[in-house]
């Protein structure tokens, strides 16, 4: 089965907002076997929708539209679906009691007629029932293509896919299984893993696909196998990994979509009873926003500091100001204070601090562009690196927080 997502609204077309709702929708199909043949985005605009519409059909098997499906004037789905399938718009009583329910029971206030309106829907469609809002799902049938119309909210759209999409999916249509892997590396780059793997990659199995997913020190191998048979599509998968293993095992950290090393410093820090604190300078924070995006981070981050400014790092990290007058900001030695002030600050097992030159300029420092001192108080001292990670500015910043993780991993690894 092929599958298009289309989007709709000039919001996304004008980058005002980002389209989360496409990725969401590709994973969740792509899990029950669905190829994504594309994904599209279009205006807020009758004839260009009706276009792409009468584009798709027959040319793929589903149609996710998100959008346009709001009470009020510019959103224009529900009509332009209309036109499209020769219908019209009905009230659904199902859809027009839920409404009711949500905007004077839960919302406690009376219902408009633009309230009312949502419980139009084209004759034809099959409605799917958003507990989550106002907006019915759609599921209208042409020919040989399915044209499932969903809210654009996110939340909405997610709870649509999960409780309604899907499920009607798996019950109406035959599919292959799509198994995938990922692989996590970190520490070598793209270039350098693939010369690594050059002659393992050459003897996959046809069925089996594999894709690399590099981010700033840190690069991901999906193994993606499609067949009929579950069992041999992951025991194949399962037999290439263990190969890869032997070859690579010294940069594999994880072996999952979501195990990134964040996730797996928290479950070594947790497994061990150690807690975790940072100074921030040239990472502006991120460190502590990626640590603490992990559920349960409460049970080994302490803190932060976020200096910024040298006055921050000499009064509340105490770094001497004199060893800032002799190195400069970003140095060995400035980064070392650092992570000891925030060890003793919050009371932690390890500290982590980085102090750099992110650019585009200098700044403060005559340390070059790029220049990133990353120490790592711990019981035993402190551990301190100096690297060159080029530019641009987000790429500095990025390699920072990876290595910054690497060199934790690697040191909690030596001690457990």
């Amino acid at each position: 089965m092929k599958a298009t997502i289309l989007t709709i609204g000039d919001e996304i077309l004008i980058g005002q907002i980002i389209d989360t709702n496409s990725a969401f929708i590709a994973k969740s199909l792509d899990k029950i076997g669905i190829d994504i043949h594309e994904i599209l985005s279009i205006s807020d605009s009758r004839q260009h929708i009706l276009e792409t519409l009468k584009h798709l059909q027959n040319q793929v098997d589903l149609v996710i539209i998100t959008g346009g499906l709001g009470p009020t004037k510019d959103d224009i789905t529900k009509k332009t679906l209309c036109d499209y399938f020769e219908d019209e718009l009905v009230v659904n009583p199902q859809v027009l009691a839920h409404v009711t329910e949500l905007i004077e029971g839960f919302y406690k206030r009376p219902i408009t007629q633009m309230n009312k309106d949502q419980a139009l829907v084209p004759s034809k469609a099959t409605v799917l029932n958003n507990k989550m809002g106002t907006a019915p799902g759609m599921w209208m049938k042409k020919e040989n293509t399915v044209f499932i119309s969903l809210p654009g909210v996110p939340y909405e759209m997610k709870y649509l896919i999960e409780n309604e999409v899907v499920p009607k999916v798996i019950k109406e249509y035959k599919r292959p299984f799509i198994i995938h892997k990922t692989i996590l590396t970190y520490g070598q780059g793209e270039s350098l893993v693939a010369e690594r793997i050059e002659a393992w990659e050459n003897n996959l199995p046809e069925f089996i696909k594999l894709a690399y997913l590099p981010n700033p020190g840190r690069v991901r191998l999906r193994l993606s196998a499609r067949g009929t048979d579950e069992n041999m599509l992951k025991e194949a998968i399962e037999e290439n990994v263990i190969s890869l293993s032997k070859i690579i095992g010294d940069i594999i950290v994880g072996y999952d979509e979501n195990e990134t090393l964040e996730v797996i410093l928290g479950r070594l820090l947790t497994k061990n009873k150690m807690t975790i604190s940072t100074a921030e300078s040239c990472t502006g924070g991120k460190i502590a926003q990626m640590l603490t995006a992990i559920p349960g981070s409460s049970n080994y981050f302490k803190g932060s500091i976020v200096s910024y400014s040298t006055e921050i790092k000499t009064e509340i990290l105490k770094v001497p100001q004199e060893l800032i007058d002799k190195y400069s900001v970003v140095s060995r030695e400035v980064a070392i204070e650092m992570a000891l002030g925030a060890k003793k600050l919050m009371k932690t097992d390890y500290a982590i601090s980085t102090t750099g030159n992110a650019g585009p300029e200098k700044g403060d420092s005559p340390a070059e562009v790029g220049t990133v001192f990353i120490a790592l108080a711990t019981k035993n001292g402190v551990i301190c690196e100096e690297f060159s990670f080029g530019q641009p500015r987000e790429k500095v910043i990025d390699r920072a927080v990876n290595t910054a993780f690497e060199m934790l991993q690697k040191e909690i690894l030596k001690n457990v």
